[in-house]
């Protein structure tokens, strides 16, 4: 009898462990104020290190700090080998000091990317256990250290990254693997203060019936040419691109060549999402007449402009302007999208910021007259917005603000 008994939990504890694999991999997002960065919280190795780590969408694989990580489950992987050619690995690395996370010999290359503080340090890629609260652990899960030394910029109290970009080793496609899950995985950016979260491979936004009915879809499209900080010539972009055919203020249409909006054949146009980018950037070019369209629409709606505060060009009197439960009332900006009436509209809290208690203003930058894209969508745009990313169908949906609904990214 006990060792039926025995059988019937165990048998159970294996269903419970499948049930969860096929739910994926939920993590909670917060935002940093101070820095504008969305992070999240996992746990790694047998010691089941915390690790607090910034959200890059653009990033190809993830990377943490290792100074003081021990664990007896860490494995370096190999130069030559299967998964370090996977890994897309740069060389072989080796180290001087004592044999640990991070200092190992004959190890697969990694190019590590602090894109806060703009360098490429190279590093050794390991694999070790990951683990999310009261979830299912992802086994063996592909990484770099990172020097400490290396982590300014970082919000206070992050020690790593977590790459989303369009990769074999990003944190979905790792998840999708060892779960059998299709690689999708949706994104609720919160605002500072405010609870949102990432969940991959799990059921698709269809099934959210709050904003099932709300959402838009565009194709995501692949930049022919790396965008990456080093890649391989021929290599195509891993970050997520979407096909912007214009832009709209209220119901103006900017005058602004068709040619900004493209990809050229040497990857320069374009527009793509952004989790570094703290406010939307756009190519000179479109950004002058965005901001008179702005202005005007504005001033229509007896809003009064003031000063300009850098990096701001457009600034007005927050006094002018009236308040709603999505935000500040001020024009819309819609990036007009292939398809029948298909665009994703900044509104309200997304298309503004208060810089200090008296001046609101554009929350958009002006990104210069040679950029290499000429629209990056940036994370004050994205605060408690909805992205579904199916890599499976190359499709984007997409909410809007979900304030607009009166809903949150804490309330879905």
């Amino acid at each position: 009898m006990a060792s039926y008994h025995c059988a019937i939990l165990f048998l159970f504890a294996i269903l419970i462990s499948a049930s969860n694999a096929q739910n994926g991999l939920i993590l909670p997002i917060r935002k940093d104020a101070k820095t504008s960065q969305f992070y999240t919280t996992v746990e790694l190795g047998s010691n089941r290190a915390a690790i607090t780590p910034i959200i890059d969408l653009g990033a190809q694989f993830s990377w943490f700090q290792c100074d003081n990580y021990v664990s007896s489950t860490y494995s370096p992987i190999p130069c030559d080998s299967q998964k370090c050619e996977i890994a897309r690995g740069s060389g072989c690395v080796g180290c001087n000091g004592p044999i640990r996370p991070g200092c190992t010999n004959d190890t697969c290359g990694a190019a590590a990317f602090n894109p806060f503080q703009g360098v490429l340090i190279s590093e050794g890629f390991g694999e070790d256990t990951l683990y999310a609260k009261n979830q299912q652990p992802v086994p063996q899960y592909t990484f770099s250290c990172m020097e400490s030394r290396f982590m300014e910029g970082l919000a206070s109290g992050a020690n790593g990254l977590v790459g989303l970009a369009r990769t074999e080793i990003s944190l979905h496609k790792q998840v999708a693997n060892k779960f059998n899950l299709p690689d999708r995985f949706a994104v609720c950016f919160p605002s500072s203060g405010s609870l949102g979260k990432l969940s991959i491979g799990g059921p698709s936004s269809s099934t959210i019936s709050t904003i099932s009915k709300s959402l838009k879809s565009t194709p995501l499209i692949v930049n022919p040419v790396s965008t990456a900080p080093a890649f391989t010539v021929g290599d195509p972009s891993d970050e997520y691109f979407i096909d912007v055919k214009s832009i709209r203020v209220g119901t103006e249409t900017l005058s602004v060549k068709n040619s900004y909006f493209s990809i050229d054949k040497d990857g320069v146009g374009g527009t793509k999402i952004s989790t570094i980018q703290n406010f939307t950037a756009v190519h000179n070019s479109i950004y002058k007449p965005l901001a008179r369209a702005f202005t005007k629409a504005a001033a229509d709606m007896k809003i009064s402009s003031v000063a300009a505060v850098e990096p701001f060009r457009a600034c007005f009197s927050s006094d002018s302007i009236s308040r709603t439960p999505a935000g500040p009332s001020v024009p819309t900006i819609d990036l007009v999208l292939p398809g029948n009436d298909i665009y994703w509209r900044i509104s309200g809290a997304n298309s503004v910021v208060e810089v200090n208690q008296r001046t609101t203003c554009l929350a958009f930058v002006d990104g210069g007259s040679n950029p290499r894209t000429s629209i990056v969508i940036g994370a004050h745009q994205l605060d408690e917005n909805f992205l579904e990313f199916d890599l499976v169908s190359s499709q984007l949906k997409f909410s809007s603000s979900l304030l607009v609904q009166n809903l949150s990214c804490s309330r879905l």
